[in-house]
């Protein structure tokens, strides 16, 4: 494995990574992203090219939205034949859900797209910004033969790159905030970089496909205990619903009560994709496994598998927008189309 001086894209969208604290005041101000060296003169040491994008405004990850999704996938379709892989600064809160919905708009992908962000921003004492950048870095330069090694949309983090659209932040202080129960990392960061060959994405030799039309107007509904039939009925009435992402208990269960059942139906008989995943950080949906989802099997609700509730959402709403899939929509829905989904 070897670094020939690899040409890289870091392109920053905002979050804490990118902050400093002022001196005058104490409170946390975002830095010039072309300074970037003066607060990792580290980067220096590293053998290859890195040049900066910034974001006009830095976005903070909670005003994260498809609008912002398309200018990524813009800026990687502009600069895709320039450099060699790409590093982005994001916001942890709503990483998962962005590196998913990324990895399904760069079709064919050929090269390394690794999101990263930080507990801690940059100019702290104790942050965690600059292990998770320099390694970020690192991997998207990381060569075999001159040839990148990852061919994929990565999420580093604490000393591990997982697979993206694998992802979900399941910590809000500690570093470790993030993590993929249902796949293994990429690679582990420790003396060495190990990678995971195995685990690794295999892309197909095709030219660069860039999808930016999403169809965002989907629903989520989380099931719990005691949801009352005025809620889910309104929710379901909605004419403007293109998609709805249900979030069941264990391996893909709900409630049977017919007024449920029937409100589902109705749903469905209107052309309108319902997906079922479960609520569990870990484990897959399995349709029929218990009684309480037959009836969900026989009217045609998708099945989720172990996919992440984060990737379900992004995944809904880029098939909604391919106008090719939407006669075959619950087959393709229920294949792993970027390594999502087992």
């Amino acid at each position: 494995m070897t670094m020939h001086t690899s040409t890289i894209l870091l392109i920053y969208t905002g979050g804490t990574i990118g902050m400093i604290k002022d001196s005058d005041t104490g409170s946390l101000k975002n830095f010039n992203f072309d300074e970037l060296l003066q607060y990792i003169p580290e980067l220096n040491l590293l053998d290859c090219d890195i040049d900066t994008y910034s974001f006009e405004a830095p976005i903070d990850s909670s005003n994260m939205c498809p609008t912002y999704w398309q200018q990524l996938v813009t800026i990687i379709e502009k600069q895709y034949d320039r450099f060699d892989g790409f590093v982005i600064l994001h916001g942890s809160d709503t990483m998962s859900y962005s590196a998913s919905a990324v990895s399904f708009m760069l079709e064919n992908l050929n090269k390394p797209v690794i999101f990263t962000g930080s507990q801690l921003p940059i100019g702290d004492l104790r942050t965690d910004a600059k292990e998770n950048l320099i390694t970020s870095i690192q991997l998207a330069a990381l060569k075999e033969n001159n040839v990148s090694i990852i061919k994929e949309v990565g999420l580093y983090f604490e000393y591990k790159l997982y697979r993206a659209n694998r992802t979900t932040k399941i910590n809000a202080e500690h570093f470790e905030a993030f993590a993929s129960l249902n796949y293994p990392a990429l690679v582990q960061s420790g003396v060495n970089l190990s990678v995971n060959y195995n685990a690794l994405l295999v892309p197909q030799n095709k030219p660069l496909l860039v999808h930016k039309a999403l169809e965002s107007r989907i629903l989520l509904i989380k099931m719990f205990p005691g949801i009352t039939r005025e809620t889910v009925e309104h929710l379901l009435s909605l004419s403007t619903i293109k998609g709805l992402v249900l979030e069941t208990y264990g391996s893909g269960n709900l409630t049977t009560e017919p007024w449920f059942i029937a409100a589902l139906q109705k749903v469905i008989d209107t052309g309108t994709p319902v997906v079922n995943v479960t609520q569990c950080s870990g484990g897959s949906v399995v349709m029929g496994h218990y009684q309480t989802s037959v009836a969900l099997k026989k009217m045609g609700v998708i099945s989720g598998k172990d996919i992440t509730t984060e990737a379900a959402l992004a995944k809904l709403m880029y098939l909604l927008a391919r106008k090719d899939v939407q006669q075959d929509f619950k087959t393709i829905y229920e294949t792993s189309l970027r390594g999502e989904m087992s």
